[in-house]
């Protein structure tokens, strides 16, 4: 974990420091009573769906709870999420869907655990039968796996050979129980039972877990057969907006870990620039979208 990861163009460091600024600056927004309900971040997992966007362009994403950091990679607008998740103008879904039932062009998410598996699973059917290049892919994580739609949706994407992906962000966390003490076995075990193929990676350099990942997309994209790709990965934040209940000494661990803060260390100039202009994006974005009528969605 000490060897510097790899450098990033601009593309990939601006996203992932936008989705992180976008997500803290949320945090600050519901302390100071804008935000209504719930949020939640996906501080320390920014680099999973900024590794993979640029490899499934044009394909239905499937998202979840913790979506926002998918949806800017996916999707990008800034402008857009903001104004949906406060219930103002210009929202993404008018002030209907909220944090996390979202819907833009080919991207969907759902806060209800491992619902958007059998979505995705009957997309994919659709995309064999009408014969078209796409695939579905699901973000889960690894609390998921006490979902029994989880299992119906594994059976049915591996007995009609559906072209689905699912991207396992692993954060050894499900809210606040440990994964050890409610995961019997291994993910990758129960995925061996449906004979679904499987991938691991524990990297958190954005460069390897894109390279790793590409031969398995194009693998389900020819093949149109399931993949499970888990990636292990960093809750930083807390489940949702309360408190974290983590012991002090493993929440330091964690932020040890952190992988904007090993591209800091490694490359502080071109890390400073590129902070800079988030940081200044989002509060760009924050003052428009704050100064913004609300929604007809959140107004009825």
């Amino acid at each position: 974990m000490s060897t510097a990861p790899a450098p990033l163009d601009d593309a990939d460091l601006g996203t992932g420091l936008l989705i992180r600024r976008f997500e803290e600056h949320l945090l600050r927004l519901y302390a100071d009573g804008h935000l209504a309900g719930t949020t939640h971040t996906c501080l320390g997992q920014e680099y999973v769906p900024v590794a993979l966007a640029p490899l499934l362009t044009g394909d239905f994403v499937f998202s979840n709870h913790r979506g926002h950091g998918h949806y800017l990679a996916h999707c990008g607008d800034p402008e857009g999420l903001l104004a949906e998740l406060l219930g103002r103008d210009g929202g993404v879904c008018h002030g209907y869907g909220g944090s996390q039932h979202l819907r833009r062009d080919r991207f969907l998410s759902t806060g209800v655990q491992g619902e958007s598996l059998p979505a995705a699973v009957g997309v994919g059917l659709h995309l064999n039968r009408t014969g078209q290049d796409a695939i579905a892919v699901a973000y889960i994580g690894d609390g998921t796996w006490g979902e029994g739609a989880v299992y119906e949706a594994l059976n049915m994407a591996a007995l009609w050979r559906v072209p689905l992906l699912v991207v396992v962000e692993h954060n050894r966390i499900a809210q606040s129980t440990p994964t050890t003490a409610q995961l019997a076995g291994t993910i990758a075990g129960r995925v061996a039972g449906f004979g679904i193929t499987v991938s691991e990676s524990d990297s958190l350099d954005l460069t390897e877990v894109r390279a790793a990942a590409a031969p398995h997309v194009e693998r389900v994209r020819a093949t149109r057969a399931p993949h499970v790709l888990v990636q292990h990965t960093v809750r930083l934040g807390p489940h949702s907006k309360g408190d974290d209940t983590r012991p002090a000494d493993e929440l330091g661990r964690l932020r040890r870990l952190d992988w904007l803060q090993r591209y800091a260390e490694a490359y502080p100039d071109r890390f400073a620039a590129a902070d800079a202009r988030a940081r200044q994006r989002v509060a760009e974005v924050s003052a428009e979208v704050l100064a913004r009528p609300l929604a007809r969605g959140a107004a009825a």
